[in-house]
């Protein structure tokens, strides 16, 4: 684990210094804190949304040796990083070899969603992590030590207890079929005979089970944020929008589709499984007159049994539909397409490396499809344009009344996060499109600058872009908006820009309201 944890700390040196982005300033840091300063596993400065308190525990403890910095968060993630690729290179290393194991972490490290999400303060990646050991384990026999694994990645991120459910179906499964190696007159699965060893079967039904034991422990941290909450799955909101608003049939199939997508073509993962698919065309190549081996049919059915769950529940619940939420299953994808393209492609080494320049190409440049610009560096585009204007705010108009929405209303209220010294006083809006700021332009005497923004990325020539169901599908199912310009921003509220900034199709902009009598003249 030491040199994956120098590897990422080397490549992400120029961003252990940025301020708290997006969810992590809006819950995870807050909810961090919070534990640091009360000791409360449930945070009081903001909503509870009912996620495990294990990665914010790691934060707080963070904290407290090393003091509330942003460079201790980024270090305390990438460790928790590391111990994911340490974790990615194990399995892969118990389900074939020391090769594989190697050009899989490698992948995965560089997959623009996983470098994005190393050093941010978010849950997802760390309950990857014991994902992969809890797998490793299991792929070794090792049932007590997998749900060891499997309990601490469900007490990360609740969503990880999915894995090893899907694993016990599988092991369910998998008692009734027998998977075999295809040959001439033999089906590749097929009715399994009674085993005659009923001890033995009884040992591997008590593995089989013990791989539920995680919910034990994820049932008692909900029980527990409901004794203090009153809530079980978090703030009524929070239910909501991920689990009420998303159950629509047509939200589903829609959802269905961009995970499947996440999880085999995004952000260059393309280049990766349509080169193995191709693959599939080519004999094995042998070495010393024997084929190369495979990972084992039983394993490899485990993992798309495994991703098969993981994708249809992520399709029916999370309202929004962030690539972030996979990488507890894309490295096994990258897994099994590398394996495949070492027993099949002689020259497989250089296809890998085709891969990795796709994924360091996808962590500079944007893709030509909307994506969350938490995905890639993108992300530090925002945080340097916030952070710019942000101090421009408070050098050039101390005290000042500021309009803007979330996580902008953040940042300037919670100077912890690493915006503004001092807090703003603020009046928020949802977001900025045109019917918002136009309910705000009534309010002008409220607020004496407007701080708007791009909330999204909008490529210029967007894929789907001249489809119009698929654009009022987007609005009316996952909350797709669109940004009013600044200079239109400026026009609706009636004032005029006195900061203006852009990076690679972000924007950011402070408009200056101007006084009714002040707007008279103008106009």
């Amino acid at each position: 684990m030491g040199p994956a944890f120098f590897f990422v700390l080397v490549l992400h040196a120029p961003l252990l210094r940025l301020p708290y982005f997006w969810d992590e300033a809006g819950y995870y840091i807050p909810a961090a804190r919070d534990l640091l300063l009360s000791g409360s596993l449930i945070p009081h400065s903001t909503l509870s949304n009912a996620h495990p308190p294990l990665v914010m525990a790691c934060l707080a403890l963070g904290w407290k040796i090393f003091g509330y910095t942003p460079v201790v968060t980024r270090v305390v993630m990438l460790f928790l990083a590391a111990f994911a690729l340490a974790g990615v290179f194990e399995l892969a290393r118990s389900v074939s070899n020391t090769q594989i194991a190697a050009a899989s972490t490698l992948c995965t490290a560089l997959y623009p969603v996983f470098f994005a999400q190393s050093s941010l303060a978010h849950v997802d990646l760390a309950a990857a992590g014991f994902t992969f050991w809890a797998l490793a384990a299991n792929s070794k026999g090792w049932i007590p030590a997998a749900t060891v694994w499997f309990s601490l990645a469900a007490l990360a991120k609740e969503t990880a207890i999915l894995v090893p459910v899907a694993l016990f179906l599988w092991k369910l499964l998998s008692r009734f079929v027998e998977v075999r190696e295809p040959s001439p007159g033999l089906h590749l699965i097929r009715p399994k005979e009674r085993d005659a060893n009923s001890a033995t079967a009884d040992v591997s039904a008590l593995s089989s089970l013990m791989l539920l034991f995680p919910l034990l422990p994820l049932g008692l941290w909900y029980a527990y944020h409901y004794h203090r909450t009153g809530f079980l799955f978090g703030n009524p909101e929070f239910f909501r929008y991920n689990v009420q608003a998303t159950l629509h049939p047509v939200r589903v199939v829609l959802a269905l589709g961009l995970r499947l997508w996440q999880v085999l073509g995004y952000l260059s993962l393309y280049l990766l499984t349509v080169a193995a698919a191709l693959a599939m065309g080519f004999p094995p190549i042998e070495d010393d007159g024997k084929p190369r081996p495979r990972i084992s049919l039983d394993v490899q059915f485990s993992f798309l049994v495994i991703c098969g769950v993981y994708v249809l529940a992520m399709a029916v619940i999370g309202g929004a539909v962030l690539a972030r939420y996979m990488l507890p299953i894309v490295p096994l994808v990258i897994i099994v397409c590398v394996s495949t393209l070492h027993r099949r492609i002689s020259y497989w080494r250089w296809v890998i490396a085709i891969v990795v320049a796709g994924f360091v190409i996808g962590l500079f440049v944007n893709p030509p499809y909307g994506f969350s610009i938490e995905d890639n560096l993108a992300y530090r585009d925002y945080i340097l344009l916030h952070e710019r204007a942000e101090y421009f705010l408070q050098e050039r108009h101390p005290g000042a009344r500021v309009l803007t929405a979330w996580p902008a209303s953040d940042e300037l209220t919670r100077p912890y996060l690493g915006y503004v010294a001092h807090p703003t006083q603020v009046l928020r809006i949802e977001d900025f499109t045109a019917e918002q700021l136009l309910a705000a332009s009534e309010l002008r005497g409220n607020f004496d600058l407007a701080l708007v923004f791009s909330t999204k990325y909008e490529p210029p020539h967007r894929w789907l872009g001249g489809w119009h169901r698929w654009q009022r599908w987007k609005m009316e199912y996952f909350g797709y908006h669109r940004d009013v310009p600044p200079a239109a921003a400026a026009q609706i509220l009636g004032g005029h820009l006195v900061y203006e900034d852009h990076r690679r199709g972000e924007w950011i902009a402070v408009i200056e309201v101007d006084r009714i009598e002040e707007a008279r003249l103008r106009h």
